[in-house]
């Protein structure tokens, strides 16, 4: 499947040729469909063929959608369309969750469950799982850029948008850790927004580089971000001078892993991440209680706080120029 086809595919999910509205199918199978921030970049794509194959698996018709680009109120119109559709459960990755709260209220009003994905905070919810935990994965980052700076020298840091809140916890994460073990390392500027789209992320890191010139960093949050400030440094031919550290999908960094432009990624398998909002959900349909190290599906046991409704396990995948070949060969 083309990449044009495969964003056309998920930007028009809901579309039907069907008499019957997709959440009232009589098949007696039950729905899902999660809603992410950003159809048709490659790891929502990735995502997306996780969401569909542990439907398979755990016998629900699950698909993902999202809005064409980041707009947190395009996704509530989005939610509030799979609400109408009259599905048993909807998963969210969301973009404010603040905006998002009051539709997923309405959505467990209506005995829909839901579960998020990078929404800790996120009021409405059943559940929120992670496929790594906020702190260590910041903490993670901070200590790769600390070692390709030298442990010192001036830094940026982008976020998909700021109010994404897995982004700017990892983003906590990392400057706190900086401040209490690199104390010759600073962050010269408030976060960028742009780590989910390449060219907001290349304009901004252009912009960086004339307002900052003694940047030597680069930590990017959204798998776009390094993509984004891996092709300015190309263009200003800065890629030995700022070292670039971040989120990225293996496929769509290779190139520039290999060549050095981005030093590292740490990421988690984009299909498992499907894959693990899928399996909450089943367990939540079926009515099962969540119990700390409980086994979820392929995932392994979770470490589970039933006070914040979260469910965290430790998938970090590094992404390196060692390794980005074989992932890329098992399609990542």
């Amino acid at each position: 499947m083309s990449h044009l086809t495969r964003v056309i595919s998920i930007a028009l999910v809901l579309v039907s040729s069907s008499a019957i509205p997709y959440g009232m199918a009589a098949d007696g199978i039950k729905k899902l469909v999660v809603v992410h921030k950003n159809a048709g970049i490659p790891a929502v794509n990735q995502m997306a063929d996780g969401v569909v194959n542990a439907g398979k698996e755990f016998g629900i018709d699950a698909k993902l959608i999202g809005p064409a680009t980041q707009d947190a109120a395009q996704q509530v119109k989005l939610i509030e369309d799979v609400i109408a559709q009259g599905v048993e459960a909807i998963g969210v990755v969301p973009i404010d969750e603040k905006v998002t709260a009051a539709v997923l209220k309405r959505a467990q009003g209506a005995g829909i469950k839901v579960v998020t994905f990078e929404g800790p905070n996120q009021e409405g919810r059943d559940w929120n799982v992670d496929l790594v935990g906020t702190l260590n994965f910041g903490e993670v980052q901070m200590q790769r850029l600390a070692k390709e700076m030298g442990e010192k020298g001036e830094y940026v840091i982008f976020v998909g948008a700021l109010t994404t809140p897995s982004h700017m916890q990892w983003a906590d994460a990392a400057v706190a850790y900086q401040k209490k073990n690199y104390p010759n390392m600073k962050q010269v500027a408030d976060r960028f927004p742009g780590g989910d789209e390449v060219d907001v992320a290349q304009r901004t890191t252009l912009d960086i580089l004339k307002a900052y010139p003694n940047v030597t960093g680069i930590l990017a949050e959204g798998s776009a971000g390094p993509i984004g400030a891996g092709n300015a440094l190309r263009q200003t031919r800065m890629q030995k001078k700022v070292a670039i550290v971040g989120t990225c999908v293996a496929s769509q960094a290779q190139a520039m892993l290999k060549n050095g432009t981005i030093r590292e990624c740490m990421l988690w398998d984009p299909v498992v991440s499907g894959y693990s909002v899928v399996a909450v959900a089943k367990l939540l349909l079926d009515g099962a209680t969540f119990t700390d190290g409980m086994q979820i599906g392929s995932l392994g046991k979770a470490t589970i706080d039933p006070t914040k409704k979260s469910i965290q396990f430790n998938k970090i995948l590094h992404i390196t120029s060692e390794n980005v070949d074989g992932l890329v060969a098992r399609g990542l």
